[in-house]
């Protein structure tokens, strides 16, 4: 029997990454809501390692299983470092879709001078039941392009360009995305851990 291995998220998106991320490893993937478990854990940490260790630490005492967070956003030199923690909560009205929040990043961009140098950052959390957890975080340096290109990924992905390829996030294929993202280095370093902890 495959160890089992908790996705701390119901974010679709996530879900659907992290699988792919996760797919050479020998373990069983468990989503939430395969648990009944529908919990929302307030993300009010003061850094990405916070609010992922948060999340990994309820998830996995909630299921009794080693469990997977991630924390990540989007930092901006131009905005001095915003929207960063709150990218994902980043907006002027409640209830704002991906496509209202990059529209207000652009907005709060107006009149600052491009190149707007930015990167991506993950932090990943892995914690088992007994609330011990290790961190593995991940980079990916680009800039942000005022006019959206590509209809893949999601979140800031089509305003978001890499240098090497000239493409933005949305722009890459699956594979690419999954080998060069911020969560996918974030991931690289985290499968030592995965390894160790789920003795795979």
């Amino acid at each position: 029997m495959k160890p089992k291995l908790l996705l701390a998220t119901n974010n679709q998106d996530k879900i659907e990454e992290l699988r792919a991320l996760l797919a050479d490893l020998p373990l069983e993937i468990v989503l939430p809501a395969s648990l009944g478990l529908d919990l929302d854990v307030e993300e009010d940490g003061s850094t990405y390692a916070e609010n992922a260790a948060k999340k990994a630490v309820a998830f996995a005492a909630a299921s009794h299983l080693i469990s997977l967070a991630d924390d990540s956003g989007l930092e901006l030199a131009a905005l001095g470092g915003a929207p960063g923690l709150y990218s994902a909560r980043y907006s002027s009205k409640p209830g704002s879709t991906d496509a209202d929040r990059r529209a207000y990043l652009l907005e709060n961009l107006h009149g600052k001078a491009p190149p707007w140098t930015a990167r991506f950052h993950a932090t990943l959390a892995i914690a088992g039941p007994d609330g011990i957890v290790r961190l593995a975080e991940g980079d990916c340096p680009g800039e942000i392009v005022p006019t959206e290109r590509g209809s893949g990924g999601f979140g800031y992905d089509p305003i978001f360009l890499l240098s090497e390829p000239d493409k933005t996030m949305a722009e890459l294929s699956s594979e690419e995305k999954n080998r060069l993202s911020h969560r996918a280095r974030a991931m690289e370093k985290a499968k030592p851990i995965l390894i160790e902890v789920l003795h795979l």
